[in-house]
């Protein structure tokens, strides 16, 4: 699942340039020319990093940044800091009011993109890693390939994805519309009804038997990965009791 990055930088060709090297690299990108406006969008969803001006229209991103680390949603969220002062004060100043890391302008591009790789590997661990595991489900990114209980599951690419972006956050509620917007994409028109289409088609795959069905709906709102499910990792899977008795779980 592509992660999110939010660059809030006023200079047009910066922008174009920052997004252009960002989606190369498999990021998807929203670039947003000013402070205030950045502030409300920053509200509504908050991306995985944020990459962010210190000189905006409309609201500094200094104030922008004291804002973020003031509201619970984002007091974590990752912020590396673009800047053309470059003197230690002002660098000092910029850290304080809660920048992760900071980047002197003209700086250099495949510097800034090692730098944010950095940032996500620490601080969105579960979305770079090749490996996710919840209960006694096994996703692997790199070979596509999914076991529960130490059985494969065959499933098909956009039932993967499914099961992918909810690991990435268990417990999570997610509306369908949220989940359109992961999974499908936003350019992407598809009808809500189909996300329930395909939460069936993962359900029939991934539970067998008496298999407890890690998928929550939840009346009115949506679907999340039960983070019941997720807290316990069965330390054994028996294929067959002392007794002869059909296989338990």
């Amino acid at each position: 699942m592509a992660m999110r990055i939010a660059v809030v930088e006023d200079e047009e060709a910066l922008g174009v340039l920052l997004r252009y090297n960002l989606e190369a690299e498999g990021y998807e990108v929203d670039v947003i020319a000013r402070g205030d406006e950045a502030d409300i969008r920053l509200r509504e969803e908050v991306p995985d990093l944020l990459i962010l001006d210190w000189m905006l229209p409309g609201l500094s991103g200094v104030e922008l940044c004291r804002r973020l680390r003031q509201r619970g949603e984002t007091e974590r969220l990752p912020i590396i800091m673009l800047t053309a002062r470059g003197e230690e004060s002002e660098r000092v100043r910029g850290l304080s009011v809660g920048a992760d890391d900071y980047v002197v302008k003209p700086f250099s591009t495949p510097e800034l993109i090692a730098r944010v790789r950095a940032m996500l590997r620490r601080a969105k661990p579960e979305k770079v890693s090749s490996q996710l595991s919840a209960g006694d489900i096994d996703l692997d990114r790199e070979t596509h390939r999914i076991r529960r209980a130490g059985r494969e599951v065959k499933l098909g690419p956009t039932e993967f994805k499914l099961l992918e972006f909810f690991m990435q956050s268990p417990g999570r509620v997610f509306s369908r519309e949220q989940l359109l917007d992961g999974v499908w994409g936003r350019d992407i028109y598809v009808d809500e009804r189909t996300v329930d289409v395909h939460v069936g088609r993962l359900r029939k795959a991934i539970n067998r038997g008496r298999q407890r069905d890690p998928i929550r709906t939840v009346r009115g709102a949506g679907y999340a990965l039960d983070e019941q499910f997720t807290a316990a990792r069965p330390a054994a899977v028996k294929t067959r009791d002392t007794a002869g008795s059909e296989p338990r779980l």
